[in-house]
């Protein structure tokens, strides 16, 4: 790809200016160097031992102290060049100046035969700090522990027969077992420790015996020292001082010397002024050595940038690209899976007998007909198929759920999936409740739920049933609210099933046309039975619901036929009773043995079911109570069905009674 001329030339003229500024530096380097030049000490190298060509950061013993680094003295015989690190004495084997490390090995290790026991002052981590001096090791410390059991089945702990005795047993661990040296077994303690290995020869495996770590021992270990450029320094301040005798074209020469070995060359002008003490050095020091680490910076910024940050966008805004245009597809998909299940899909009965598989499983009977379990496939979903009977054949209850349930989708209303009608043959297909209905729960002789969980189920049914009266364009009264009718799924989330009865009208309407009596004996609204107690509207769900509630806290039916003839037959009429004798003791702080949630539902029941509609509340209002709680609860008034003797001004009509008569 070309490179446009005006970003060529800018950067031309950025990394001109960028070497005038290195020459600047060296020659004032250079001249500060030859102002101090009668007061500077040359340090040359030296010979110590076999070795030769040493340089800094080593020094001999009554160098000066700018020569070397004090942890750094070698003492030197004819033969040997020794080192003290730490509290030890070592053998100089060899010094790499250029890769700067040297290899050591402890001088009192043959006086030791043949069980040598290592003497390295041990402090932690990598880095082993001696004075003012850091020494890195290349490969791992191996680890020598006393104890005083003897360990076995433990492949951590190599045995040292010839330092143990009866009562202490030596074991060394190496490789990656001496970094667990930190988690002894409970009997053992540290006894000594020391690196092994370096470039070239790499420290005892694992599985190291005692014999293998001597062997190491003997060999020594590499320690490196602090980078050098001593001889690049001397080799660069020559050129430096005939380069000032030049052409001015030397400059150019300067700059090509720089674009070769840019951080050579600084490293070497900060060890040149590192030779001199004045205030101006130590400033020119600080300065030089910032600015090869910008350079290297900006280096690493621009191939980073170019081999990674930029194929790294290139790839987020493809995939950014590819992300949104996969969301709008799946949003599309999402939206007519929507669609589709807003409408209930139409099966044939060809297809309700492969659903259920012959109608295999029966889950229950009723005067509507039977319920099915069945398999959707390929989804498998299972779902509940209800066969109306053919005493349904006028459609009447099919029509009414298909109308109401099919366009409705709350969390406590059971969904309606499809349907089946096929001349007197139909089915209505909904999602299958594992739990069951919540008759068998509530009416059982052990208790099933938990006061709270009650409570829970109560609230969910009453938003349910909200749902019906406010949430739907059009305002649903189901007229059939009964235990029997509300199903739970997996979590026993409760949910408002059979719209058979359900009648659908305007909001705006306060009451529902209705041309016969309809509901469940023991649920049905008085109004439902008698116009003279005024007319039906969504207040007869809460009727019903005001006595499934009473049935939930008491855990019987509101009618016991087995209770005889008196008032106490009369399930709320015994509530009612109980209620009002804890209300009248509560001033004198006797004992009530009602649960609070109890009382809440049975408080709440009584106030649905009221005589009149107008006297009972809306189920919004229902919900608010059930989640206040009793303390913000007052006791409702008497119901008139309550009583036991009737008072006047209310009327009891002969079909109320009938009812009841036959509940009983």
């Amino acid at each position: 790809m070309a490179i446009p001329a005006a970003a060529s030339h800018s950067s031309t003229s950025t990394t001109s200016l960028l070497r005038a500024l290195t020459v600047l530096l060296s020659v004032l380097a250079a001249l500060v160097s030859d102002a101090e030049g009668r007061h500077h000490i040359v340090c040359p190298t030296f010979s110590c031992g076999g070795l030769r060509n040493i340089s800094y950061p080593f020094r001999q013993q009554g160098d000066p102290s700018r020569c070397g680094v004090q942890s750094y003295e070698l003492a030197c015989t004819d033969t040997d060049a020794t080192i003290r690190i730490g509290s030890g004495t070592y053998k100089v084997l060899s010094i790499n100046h250029t890769s700067s490390y040297f290899w050591v090995v402890d001088a009192n290790l043959s006086m030791q035969g043949s069980c040598p026991l290592p003497r390295w002052d041990y402090h932690g981590g990598d880095t082993e700090v001696h004075g003012n001096s850091h020494y890195y090791f290349y490969d791992g410390l191996t680890t020598f522990v006393n104890c005083s059991k003897c360990i076995e089945n433990n492949d951590m702990y190599k045995p040292v027969p010839c330092l143990s005795t009866n009562s202490s047993f030596i074991y060394v661990m190496t490789g990656y077992f001496s970094s667990r040296a930190g988690s002894f077994e409970p009997s053992c303690g540290y006894l000594a420790k020391t690196p092994l290995g370096g470039p070239g020869m790499m420290g005892p495996a694992e599985n190291a015996s005692y014999p293998d770590v001597v062997k190491f021992m003997t060999k020594g270990f590499a320690l490196s020292f602090p980078h050098t450029f001593e001889g690049i320094s001397r080799c660069l301040k020559s050129s430096i001082n005939d380069l000032r005798e030049e052409e001015p074209r030397t400059r150019y020469w300067i700059l090509e010397i720089l674009t070769v070995a840019d951080v050579v060359f600084w490293s070497c002008l900060t060890k040149q002024l590192g030779s001199t003490s004045n205030g101006v050095t130590v400033i020119l020091i600080d300065i030089i050595q910032i600015v090869p680490l910008a350079m290297w910076l900006l280096k690493c910024i621009h191939v980073i940038c170019r081999f990674v940050f930029m194929p790294l966008a290139v790839f987020i805004f493809l995939a950014q690209k590819y992300w949104r245009k996969r969301i709008s597809i799946d949003a599309v998909e999402k939206f007519l899976r929507i669609q589709q299940m807003l409408i209930p899909t139409r099966y044939a009965y060809t297809d309700m007998i492969a659903i259920t598989n012959h109608f295999r499983e029966k889950l229950g009977q009723g005067g509507y007909g039977s319920v099915y379990k069945g398999v959707l496939l390929p989804s498998n979903i299972h779902v509940a198929i209800k066969m109306l009977g053919n005493t349904n054949c006028n459609g009447e209850e099919f029509i009414s759920e298909v109308a109401t349930i099919g366009k409705i989708h709350h969390v406590n209303v059971v969904r309606l999936i499809g349907f089946c009608s096929e001349e007197t043959r139909r089915a209505l297909v909904y999602e299958f409740m594992p739990r069951g209905s919540l008759d068998k729960y509530i009416f059982s002789s052990e208790k099933a739920f938990s006061w709270d969980k009650l409570n829970e189920i109560a609230l969910g049914i009453a938003r349910g049933i909200n749902y019906l009266h406010q949430g739907c364009d059009m305002q649903i009264v189901h007229f059939d609210i009964k235990p029997h009718n509300i199903l739970l799924d997996r979590n026993f989330v409760p949910k408002v099933a059979d719209f058979g009865l359900a009648k659908l009208f305007p909001r705006d309407k306060s009451f529902v046309p209705l041309s016969a009596m309809r509901g469940t004996v023991g649920y049905i609204a008085p109004e439902m039975v008698s116009r003279s107690f005024g007319v039906a509207s969504s207040k007869s769900d809460v009727y019903s619901f005001g006595m499934l509630l009473l049935e939930m806290a008491g855990g019987r039916r509101n009618a016991d036929p087995h209770a005889g003839s008196s008032s106490q037959s009369y399930y709320p009429s015994m509530v009612y009773t109980q209620l009002s004798q804890q209300e009248d003791v509560g001033d004198r702080g006797e004992r009530v043995d009602m649960h609070d949630l109890e009382k809440n539902l049975c408080i709440v029941g009584l106030w649905c079911i009221q005589m009149r509609p107008q006297d009972r509340p809306t189920m919004s209002e229902v919900i608010e109570m059930l989640e206040t709680g009793v303390d913000g609860l007052q006791m409702p008034p008497r119901p008139f069905f309550c009583d036991e003797e009737v008072e006047g001004s209310y009327y009891v009509p002969s079909e109320l009674n009938a009812i009841q008569e036959e509940g009983e």
